[in-house]
């Protein structure tokens, strides 16, 4: 019964210990991953944003004229999209 014990307690902190190492390790990596952002995005006068959605190479802005802009990571506007019902 001892050694069964020792197995079992000897497991659990090699799992918590691995656990751990994970979260050090992998973390981080984690973390700096993200859209990238461009530095300025300049909307058109009277235009409010609503929702905003990130894209691998572009930006997308919801605007409350019923607009959709879509933005390159530089800020440059792309295109415009008018939603219509």
């Amino acid at each position: 019964m001892k050694t069964l014990v020792t197995v079992l307690l000897v497991a659990m902190i090699a799992g918590v210990i691995t656990v751990v190492w994970l979260l050090v390790t992998q973390l981080p990596q984690a973390m700096r991953a993200g859209p990238e952002l461009p530095k300025t995005i300049s909307l058109p006068d009277g235009a409010s944003p609503q929702a905003v959605t990130f894209g691998h190479g572009f930006v997308a802005v919801v605007t409350d004229d019923r607009r959709i802009l879509i933005f390159a990571p530089d800020g440059t506007l792309r295109q415009e999209v008018a939603i219509t019902d």
